[in-house]
């Protein structure tokens, strides 16, 4: 699963990242995890607000920190797909 974390360094995008991450060591899903702050290269995806989280090539979530179990469920989604 090759997930993208999107935002500037904030420490929401920074919190994302983590939680992110401990999502998808919870579910022991084989993932790859980076991070994207290059403004050309998050308007490129089409976001407009960060923090945001891309699965496999698709935006998930923007603008807002979600919870745990919410990244689960994302990741259970797109692993399921």
């Amino acid at each position: 699963m090759n997930l993208l974390v999107l935002g500037s360094g904030c420490a929401k995008c920074a919190k994302l990242y983590e939680l992110t991450e401990q999502a998808a060591k919870e579910l022991g899903v084989p993932y790859e995890i980076n991070k994207v702050t290059d403004l050309q290269q998050i308007l490129a995806l089409r976001v407009m607000m960060t923090p945001a989280l891309v699965v496999n090539g698709t935006v998930k979530l923007a603008g807002r920190l979600p919870s745990l179990d919410e990244l689960k469920t994302i990741l259970k989604q797109a692993e399921a797909s």
